[in-house]
């Protein structure tokens, strides 16, 4: 009997043994090969296959110092912890990775100074988060940047997005943790690839001057190199220019400089087209009580009709829209003035499932029109980037235009026009505009240079707009002071065209397919606050209390299975 307990008992040591055993390589084997499962419904653990390819490129120990270290509230711990996981993903899938968390109000009073003034010199500029805890309301300075170090550069990462009036923080901190993978992604894009591309601005046709896009040209120049070009003054756009923008010309384009895009396009050029149909804007409009727009005769319809969409000459109005000054009254020799609604202005709530509009806040356009697909000779994939709301109307000239349409409420039975395209994407080969009519002067100017005609572009893309000022920055040529792109000086609001400028610029020069990563949706599920207050008391028993009771009923259960087992021996 001694002997068969003992025996039992080894066994029951053996078997203990074992399963540590097996616990322990598992734990071994799963330390060198790490392996994990993404069962959530939005993949939000999933590297897209792009951002993939770019970490496979790394050869060299890639830095991150995340400076949003220390202790936050609920909401910013999610991006905290959505940061840290993220670069866990991407550590998992480079070895050469590694990242730390710093918090930057560390220190004594002078480092931390000293710190901030650092900061500042790189354009990192502070957040001011008000922390509410206890009924009681805390500011705090905070860095929601990540800086990427590679190769002895670096580049600054804004984890978070620009807060935006109406807009919850859920929703910002939510659309900020969505755009993780594509921010770190196309910065260590930039490092890897340094060199930058090119990037041409039109001139020569009243198009906007460079003060009128200051803002747009600083968020481009550390990452691209850009230039104006006049088009008289060259025989035809070199092929090392990646991108053409053609932003609100004024004037008639010749045959010779359609000539120049056109075959630019042909070999594969990139462009992006910024275009008013109507002579009008609000300067205009107050120099004069009644107003009536006229054409424009840009010369460009035929050639961007054969690409495959038409620049309809008319003025959509939108009831959802921005708001201008409007003098209301009087008092005494003072005028009042009150925002009201210009339907004239819209403001574009994109609603599309594109990476170059998805999660896009408003986008607030300045008399546009409207525009129209064409079918092409050849395959041409067009995509609507941008409409109206469903409450829109047009108008075409000749009309008269005044302020006299605020002085009553607007009837929404005359704004049933339903959403009219305002931006449209072109992909795909285009046909030539010059197919079967080309000058002889431009086929021997061809000749001349050793170049060929081409009928067909290679696989490329375009960009058309029907407002010329979507890229304008406010400009007061008094002062020489630019304001931010988006920017609405009489509301005081921020809008999106900075965003959809640079989106548009970087969905077309994207060579590895980064900005799929801009098209990931991590879904926001908000907690019922007012249950969670009132059921707090119950839920943190339960989470307390049950494991313990399952733990104890364990140990009582074990200690009597025990008991039975050896009874008998």
């Amino acid at each position: 009997m001694i002997t068969s307990r003992i025996k039992a008992q080894l066994q029951g040591n053996i078997s203990l043994f074992l399963y540590l055993g097996i616990l322990v390589a598992v734990n071994v084997v799963a330390a060198y090969f790490p392996m994990s499962f993404d069962l959530t419904e939005d993949n939000r653990y999933t590297l897209t296959s792009s951002t993939r390819t770019l970490l496979d490129e790394v050869d060299g120990p890639v830095y991150v110092d995340v400076l949003l270290g220390g202790a936050f509230p609920a909401g910013f711990k999610r991006l905290q912890r959505a940061t840290r996981e993220m670069l866990d993903d991407f550590r998992g899938e480079s070895g050469l990775l590694d990242y730390t968390f710093t918090d930057p109000n560390t220190g004594s009073k002078e480092q931390i100074n000293a710190l901030r003034e650092e900061f500042a010199k790189q354009g990192l500029n502070p957040t001011n988060l008000r922390i509410k805890e206890n009924g009681e309301t805390t500011e705090k300075l905070i860095f929601p940047y990540a800086v990427i170090s590679y190769g002895g550069r670096s580049v600054p990462v804004n984890l978070l997005e620009a807060e935006m009036p109406g807009l919850p923080p859920e929703v910002i901190l939510n659309n900020s943790i969505s755009l993780l993978e594509y921010k770190l992604s196309s910065a260590l894009f930039r490092l890897i690839h340094p060199e930058k591309p090119n990037i041409v601005f039109i001139r020569g046709h009243g198009e906007l001057i460079p003060e009128q896009t200051a803002d747009l040209r600083r968020e481009l120049r550390p990452y691209y190199s850009f230039t104006y070009l006049t088009l008289d003054s060259v025989f035809r756009i070199h092929p090392e220019v990646d991108l053409l923008i053609v932003a609100r010309p004024r004037g008639a384009f010749s045959e010779p400089d359609k000539f120049k895009i056109d075959q630019y396009i042909m070999k594969g050029g990139k462009a992006i087209f910024l275009i008013d149909p109507l002579n009008i804007s609000l300067d205009s409009m107050r120099a004069s009580r009644e107003f009536m727009p006229m054409e424009y005769n840009l010369n460009l319809d035929d050639l961007l009709y054969k690409y495959g969409v038409r620049v309809e000459k008319n003025l959509v109005l939108d009831l959802e829209c921005s708001r201008i000054p409007i003098e209301v009254g009087r008092m005494g020799n003072n005028p009042q003035y009150d925002l009201l609604p210009w339907f004239y202005h819209p403001a574009v709530q994109p609603d599309l499932d594109h990476p170059m509009v998805k999660n896009l806040n408003r986008v607030n356009f300045n008399f546009p029109a409207s525009l129209d697909t064409i079918q092409t000779k050849t395959p041409v994939q067009k995509t609507i980037l941008m409409t109206s709301s469903e409450y829109s109307r047009l108008q075409y000239p000749p009309v008269q235009i005044g302020f006299d349409i605020l002085r009553y409420e607007p009837d929404p039975a005359k704004f049933n026009k339903g959403p009219q395209p305002l931006a449209i994407l072109l992909e795909g080969q285009f046909p030539s505009n010059y197919e079967n009519r080309v000058p002889q002067f431009f086929l021997d100017s061809l000749k001349a240079r050793g170049e060929a005609f081409k009928s067909v572009s290679e696989p490329t893309g375009v960009i058309v707009v029907a407002d010329g000022d979507i890229i304008r920055n406010p400009y007061n040529p008094e002062t020489n002071e630019a304001k931010a792109l988006g920017y609405n000086v009489y509301e005081r609001r921020q809008y999106a065209n900075k965003d959809f400028a640079l989106n548009m610029i970087e969905y077309l020069l994207d060579q590895r397919g980064l900005i799929e990563a801009r098209s990931r949706d991590v879904r926001l599920r908000l907690l019922d606050k007012v249950k969670v207050t009132q059921e707090k008391t119950y839920w943190q028993v339960l989470n307390l209390g049950l494991p313990l009771l399952l733990l104890l009923l364990f140990g009582v259960g074990f200690h009597f299975w025990r008991r039975r087992r050896y009874a008998h021996n």
